[in-house]
């Protein structure tokens, strides 16, 4: 079975699309027992990159137990980053995001899934610790969770896969 392909896409490609690609890819259950290898693969991108994760990105995954080793913040239009990937779906973070023209290649992908998660922004409003801290885990704790949705899916044969991902836009 092909491991489901997923495209995060957020503008500034700095800290809720790069959440959700380093919680996805290292995610407990994504590995198929029967052969060890990923059910899910997935990059991140934004159309306007900021050129760096967020620091608080960065400090938030490492204390959740996730590694920050590779991860950057890249154009959804670098060939090089972008290079035999082909997404089976596409999720837009941010509100933003959701809002923009995808990039012309994605059209290229006639079978491409396209889904929005709006997460809040943890990286913004950063003057109080705590709340900082609370919101962070907020939004690691919703990711974790729909990864899990997402790993149910790409348990399933790729022609059921689908139906179901189109289902998990209204959970």
């Amino acid at each position: 079975m092909n491991p489901l392909k997923i495209l995060y896409i957020c503008t500034h490609n700095r800290c809720r699309s790069i959440l959700s690609e380093a919680i996805t890819n290292q995610y407990k259950a994504n590995i198929d027992a029967g052969n060890g290898s990923a059910l899910v693969e997935t990059k991140s991108a934004g159309s306007a990159p900021a050129g760096e994760v967020h620091p608080l990105t960065l400090l938030y995954l490492t204390k959740a137990g996730y590694s920050t080793q590779g991860l950057s913040s890249n154009s959804w239009d670098d060939k090089e980053y972008m290079a035999g990937f082909e997404p089976d779906v596409l999720i837009t973070v941010c509100d933003n995001a959701a809002g923009e023209s995808c990039p012309i290649w994605l059209g290229e992908l006639p079978t491409l899934i396209k889904l929005h998660w709006g997460l809040a922004d943890p990286s913004k409003n950063t003057h109080n610790n705590l709340q900082t801290k609370n919101n962070f885990e907020q939004a690691i704790a919703a990711i974790e969770h729909r990864v899990e949705q997402l790993i149910q899916v790409a348990k399933l044969p790729e022609s059921e896969r689908k139906p179901a991902l189109l289902n998990l836009v209204d959970k």
